[in-house]
């Protein structure tokens, strides 16, 4: 599955995917705990696939975030949690993205970050190449 799918919505923790569309929203399943969810087109929704991080040059995808963090972790979950004290989430986050805007990326956002990539991959949601990627073919 890719970002695509993936939502973050304004005043509900955690990510929910999409699951379908309705006349007044959308469908969406909590992956923390499962539970479906009607959200309105009044709901404040991000879908990960158009975030991104800023950094001292230009804005980095969140998808290329979590694939920096997924290579740093070899795969595996984020060796610190989302919980950490500020100064080990920038420190962790610094190793991550070395270029990130440190004025513009706060550590409410540091913490959302890791917290998402724990639990993408706790669901097995991994890939995080969009749909896009995975159909051009690379060139040899």
């Amino acid at each position: 599955m890719s970002l695509d799918k993936i939502l973050s919505i304004g005043g509900k923790p955690g990510l929910f995917k999409l699951l379908t569309q309705t006349r007044s929203g959308f469908v969406a399943e909590s992956l923390l705990d499962g539970k479906k969810v009607t959200v309105g087109m009044t709901n404040n929704v991000s879908v990960l696939s158009e975030i991104a991080i800023f950094t001292l040059e230009e804005e980095l995808p969140l998808k290329a975030v979590f694939n920096k963090i997924k290579e740093k972790e070899n795969g595996g979950k984020t060796s610190i949690g989302h919980k950490e004290d500020k100064i080990k989430l920038e420190e962790y986050f610094f190793e991550v993205v070395p270029n990130y805007d440190e004025d513009r990326v706060y550590p409410s956002d540091i913490k959302k970050v890791i917290q998402w990539y724990n639990l993408l991959h706790k669901h097995g949601i991994t890939d995080f190449e969009t749909d896009e990627a995975a159909k051009t073919p690379k060139e040899e």
